[in-house]
């Protein structure tokens, strides 16, 4: 074997832990590999590629499951070539759809930072006082709030009124 890696250097190279490799081993991800003289694990080049692929897998949402079932058929070799892709071609419909879901909640987020854009140039423009319309992401009363009026009669006898705006009670 050229330039066998060792658990480490693997994981190293694949930005993962030696746990994870260890799993991928006991999972059946990982075909048996050699060992050394002191008993440690020895990876090819190539396992690095075939576990770039599995991770590509994990990360587009393939289950454990599938991706077993994948590397099972690797094992068997070209003669699984069919099975392979028919698993593949599966996936990668998941992918798109999984994709759409992606692009569609995108747009929904780009939506509302429009909208937040379009109320922050409004209350850049004019004072909240002036702007009727309730944000739906705050709260706004249901109820006007009530004014009361007193009246005060002065040593002159002339009157003044005073209106005071309260909340209304709930």
């Amino acid at each position: 074997m050229s330039e066998a890696l060792t658990i480490g250097r693997m994981a190293e190279a694949l930005g993962v832990t030696t746990h994870t490799l260890r799993y991928y081993e006991q999972a059946g991800l990982i075909r048996p590999v050699s060992r050394s003289q002191a008993g440690h694990r020895l990876h090819s080049p190539a396992d690095i590629e075939w576990l770039r692929f599995v991770m590509r897998l994990k990360a587009t949402g393939m289950p454990i499951a599938q991706m077993q079932a994948f590397a099972a058929l690797r094992a068997k070799g070209n003669r699984t070539a069919a099975e392979r892709r028919a698993l593949l071609i599966e996936h990668r419909q998941a992918v798109v759809e999984a994709l759409q879901q992606w692009q569609a909640n995108l747009a929904a987020i780009e939506e509302k930072i429009l909208a937040y854009d379009a109320m922050v140039r409004t209350s850049d423009m004019t004072d909240d006082k002036a702007n009727p319309q309730p944000s739906k992401d705050r709260p706004w009363p249901t109820t006007p709030p009530t004014t009361q009026t007193t009246t005060a009669t002065h040593g002159d006898g002339t009157n003044s009124k005073k209106s005071t705006a309260r909340p209304a009670s709930a």
